[in-house]
């Protein structure tokens, strides 16, 4: 019953995917759907990304299939991971700690913020485009682990504002729940490797996305001093960039 109240809210809150509710939403915890909701948009721009490949079989065709696979991941999302991930970079140039939630708090996006969206997109595209192979598998993958990250931090980091978009994340939540679901992304990779007869590279993106995800929130932690709405967005935009980046360079 709870999973039924929750779902809706999760999708609501973190896609523009228009959804009919009745009754009130309750919005404490819904991270923990988190990586379900990436598994979703990965494994939808990856039969996206799949028919485009089908309807033009072309080597040529790589890097536009690859930018409209992305752009389609961005406009399911409505930038809302993008955004926090700018956010996050304005804040992180400013020299003095004491500024830098101020900055990110700002709407307006400053030099660094946008050089940062620019260099995401850009990377995601040039390492989306440099697989050639089990792309389907590694965009549920990576979106899924990507949204994994955003859940740890949630659970293992203080949150910085007394009120925020971010805050009621860490309620209803327990860090069990947060470790089941890394076993059962863990599982996945690895049942998929099997019957696919690539353990091995099972093995390697699970722990690719695994191990990019949590030095992201740590790091994010060691700058900030805790998390904030904008830093989940960014572990969230960054795994999924250099995941990607440290996939097409190992493959």
């Amino acid at each position: 019953m709870q999973f039924w109240r929750k779902l809706p809210a999760a999708i609501i809150f973190y896609t523009c995917i228009p959804w009919r509710t009745q009754g009130n939403l309750d919005f404490r915890g819904i991270a923990l759907y988190a990586p379900l909701i990436g598994l979703a948009i990965g494994l939808a721009i990856a039969v996206f990304d799949f028919g485009l490949g089908w309807l033009k079989p072309s080597s040529d065709f790589i890097y536009l299939r690859s930018l409209l696979t992305i752009l389609l991941g961005l406009l399911i999302t409505g930038g809302l991971h993008l955004d926090g991930a700018m956010d996050t970079a304005d804040g992180l140039a400013v020299t003095d700690p004491e500024r830098r939630l101020e900055v990110m708090a700002d709407s307006n996006t400053g030099a660094f913020g946008a050089i940062a969206g620019i260099v995401i997109l850009l990377l995601k595209v040039m390492a989306l485009a440099a697989i050639s192979d089990q792309r389907v598998w590694i965009l549920a993958a990576v979106w899924a682990w990507s949204r994994w990250g955003q859940l740890r931090a949630i659970m293992a980091y203080p949150y910085l504002k007394a009120m925020g978009k971010g805050k009621f994340h860490q309620e209803d939540l327990h860090y069990w729940q947060v470790w089941l679901v890394a076993v059962l992304l863990i599982v996945g990779d690895l049942a998929i490797g099997y019957f696919a007869h690539a353990i091995s590279f099972a093995f390697g993106v699970s722990a690719i996305a695994f191990t990019i995800t949590w030095a992201l929130g740590a790091w994010f932690n060691r700058q900030l001093g805790g998390q904030t709405g904008d830093t989940y967005g960014a572990i969230v935009e960054w795994t999924e960039a250099l995941s990607l980046c440290a996939i097409a360079y190992l493959i």
